[in-house]
């Protein structure tokens, strides 16, 4: 029997996780991260998401914690997403929020605590590979969440399970409402958590940075509209641009905020054979050689060519990747790596 700390976020993924645990013979002890302070009603980790978790716990006969990474959430996750809006890129705060808390902060306090291993409710697999230990996508390929865990190293995935990685959703709430857990029903948290619904992320930002108008060109340079605020434009962008009547079917295919200008085009002028990459992060040996890349975390995979010096370039033309975005790397259904669009 191994000693188990299992992330609880109030779902009913995290608990089915405990309880499969349980099941299992292995001690479980249920931990909720109280990660933002400030207003919230959407995305996970709420006050009312807390007491969820704390009640399954009571369900479960599993000691039950809350750690908080407030100031660790702030500094790695909220900041950093208000400084990419002001440069002009398209920051992924939950892959930033796996990155330096779920697998970073508590990971190593799972260590510190004498766990033998630490689970999550992600829709994920840990296979073993010829190059060792990889994430994969999860057996409900529409829930698959391998995409915003691609950081994770084979070190670290020693120390991880995945429990409903290997089930469909639906099998999930199945045997969440056979075990009578309370949260057998909730809707999944699919919004970023620190911005509301009520205000939205433009709102969000207004507080924390300076927001520029912007004046909107065509590829030639000819004025065609303004924007109220350039940090808020993301490319291949359509709505909330005003195009002074241009009844064209429209895209933002460049933002340069310094120069308060964004570029629009047409569906042709979005497209792009390479993308610019930085920031590369590998499970195992750097690869060069054809793979399947990922854009966002439910976007369709797409073959590409990574080029000996980081670039990838597309098999067949496709879309621009707004800067910022990150970009998953797959052999097959194995997670190899990733980096920033550049």
């Amino acid at each position: 029997m191994s000693r188990v700390l299992v992330a609880m976020s109030g779902g009913v993924d995290s608990a089915v996780t405990a309880a499969l645990l349980k099941q299992e013979g292995h001690e479980v002890t249920g931990v909720t991260l109280k990660l933002w302070g400030g207003p919230q009603d959407q995305g996970c980790c709420s006050v009312s998401d807390v007491d969820d978790a704390r009640r399954v716990a009571q369900q479960l006969d599993v000691d039950h914690f809350v750690f908080n990474y407030g100031d660790e959430f702030d500094e790695h996750v909220v900041r950093p997403y208000v400084v990419a809006h002001a440069s002009g890129l398209t920051p992924n705060p939950c892959i930033e929020c796996n990155r330096h808390i779920k697998f970073d902060a508590l990971l190593d306090r799972t260590r510190r605590l004498g766990f033998d291993a630490l689970a999550t409710g992600h829709h994920a697999r840990i296979v073993r590979t010829g190059g060792g230990l990889r994430i994969a996508r999860g057996v409900d390929q529409t829930k698959d969440q391998s995409y915003v865990l691609y950081m994770i190293s084979q070190d670290d995935l020693a120390m991880l399970k995945f429990p409903v990685g290997e089930m469909t959703k639906p099998q999930v709430r199945e045997l969440a409402s056979r075990l009578g857990l309370r949260s057998a029903a909730k809707p999944d948290s699919q919004d970023v958590c620190f911005i509301t619904a009520s205000e939205g992320r433009a709102r969000f930002l207004s507080d924390r940075l300076d927001l520029h108008p912007g004046e909107i060109v065509d590829t030639e340079g000819k004025t065609l509209g303004s924007v109220d605020a350039v940090e808020l434009v993301t490319i291949g962008q359509r709505k909330g641009l005003d195009l002074g009547g241009n009844a064209e079917r429209t895209y933002a295919v460049n933002v340069d905020v310094p120069s308060r200008r964004v570029v629009v085009g047409g569906a042709q002028e979005l497209l792009s054979q390479t993308v610019r990459l930085t920031e590369h992060t590998w499970v195992g040996q750097p690869h060069v050689g054809l793979i399947d890349a990922q854009i966002s975390a439910h976007g369709e995979p797409a073959a590409a060519q990574l080029n000996s010096d980081g670039s990838l370039r597309w098999v067949e033309t496709r879309r621009k990747v707004a800067p910022g975005q990150a970009v998953v790397f797959y052999v097959k259904d194995a997670v190899i790596g990733g980096a920033t669009a550049g």
